[in-house]
């Protein structure tokens, strides 16, 4: 029997400013290189490169998954600590409605400059065209999860399974991120108490091992903060 195809659905480009830096083109090659049959492209709160994206993956046979990931706002009392989801389109429906979230975030007030989208956005339209994953650990699930509070982290997935009946899936992530396995545990226990679907995933922000210095020092002009050698010497060993 053959292997599983994998699939990357979390992919961060240039287009994600200080979060990515993999250019489309080269990531579309390096996709049909490895014989992938699709690959989605999920920049942070814009879909500047869709247009770029779906032209090169049609162009070498690779099937155009078109997604994003959003800021979701958090409670008053938690404005600085939002959460992220990943959207992914199933349909030309789906597209329309991942244009209107994003638009309603960006007209409205910005918390540090994020465009959040809010609960009660989501709440009012079809998200029926939409596929939802948790965001791991930097969902609103996975963080409940590593603070411990189970049942907060199942009110927010059940609130998000209601929110997307049947296309809703708890995310794991494994890439040596502290608290992984406990997550990933937790996580999978959630899925099955709640019969939710659970999916794998990756994230991708660069593709070449010598490029984590370049993304590290992109990241650290973007939050304006300074990374020490020793820390940037840890983190490539991590690599």
């Amino acid at each position: 029997m053959a292997s599983p195809a994998f699939v990357h659905l979390r992919l961060h480009s240039e287009y994600s400013i200080a979060d990515g830096m993999v250019r489309i083109d080269e990531a579309v090659a390096r996709a049909a290189a490895d014989g992938m049959p699709a690959l989605a492209l999920s920049d942070l709160a814009n879909l500047f490169g869709m247009v770029k994206f779906y032209s090169g993956a049609r162009g070498r046979g690779l099937k155009p998954i078109v997604g994003c990931e959003v800021w979701i706002a958090g409670a008053e009392s938690e404005r600085d600590r939002p959460a992220r989801l990943l959207l992914l389109v199933k349909n030309h429906a789906g597209y329309l409605r991942l244009c209107e979230l994003l638009t309603q975030a960006y007209l409205g007030p910005r918390q540090r400059g994020r465009a959040e989208i809010t609960r009660a956005a989501f709440a009012n339209g079809d998200n029926s065209g939409l596929i939802a994953l948790s965001g791991a650990a930097l969902g609103d699930v996975g963080q409940a999860l590593l603070m411990g509070s189970a049942a907060q982290a199942e009110a927010a997935a059940s609130e998000w399974a209601r929110l997307f009946p049947d296309s809703f899936y708890i995310e794991i992530q494994r890439y040596g991120q502290p608290q992984a396995e406990q997550l990933i545990a937790a996580s999978v226990a959630l899925a099955a108490k709640l019969n939710l679907p659970v999916v794998a995933t990756h994230p991708v922000q660069f593709l070449e091992r010598d490029d984590f210095k370049a993304h590290e020092a992109r990241v650290c002009i973007a939050e304006g903060y300074v990374l020490s050698r020793e820390t940037l010497a840890k983190k490539l060993q991590e690599v």
